[in-house]
């Protein structure tokens, strides 16, 4: 097994979706893993990770147009830091990532990349990389 490597996201708006699939890939590579698994975790209760399309940035801007419909920021919630909206949206995409590693490369389709969803930003951030062999 390979020890774990940690990418570092800088985001520079509050909420940004953040192409991170080059990182991930490098990664994957240095982690020496031709064939298996890399499960990747955002170590932020604010920021979360996903799979989408690489094509269209106007996908990444609907979606965080969408995201701001679905969990606005609310002054009447309850958190004292003022992030609720921020902590609903990362558990609504999830904190971590599984993708299946082939030829040393992670698996993803045509369209499809990595990224890190900041959502209480701008901050530096840490995503875990941890690959395993199988």
């Amino acid at each position: 097994m390979t020890k774990p490597a940690i990418i570092k996201v800088h985001s520079s708006k509050r909420v940004e979706i953040i192409d991170i699939t080059e990182a991930v890939a490098r990664a994957i590579a240095d982690s020496g893993v031709g064939e298996g698994l890399c499960v990747l975790q955002s170590l932020h209760t604010t920021a979360a990770l996903t799979i989408n399309e690489s094509a269209d940035p106007d996908v990444r801007r609907d979606m965080e147009k969408q995201l701001a419909l679905i969990a606005p920021r609310d002054p009447s919630f309850l958190h004292a830091e003022g992030n609720s909206d921020a902590h609903i949206k990362t558990s609504l995409f999830g904190p971590s990532l599984t993708l299946v590693v082939s030829g040393s490369r992670p698996v993803l389709g045509t369209w499809q990349a990595v990224y890190f969803c900041e959502f209480d930003g701008p901050r530096e951030r840490s995503v875990l990389v941890k690959c395993i062999e199988g």
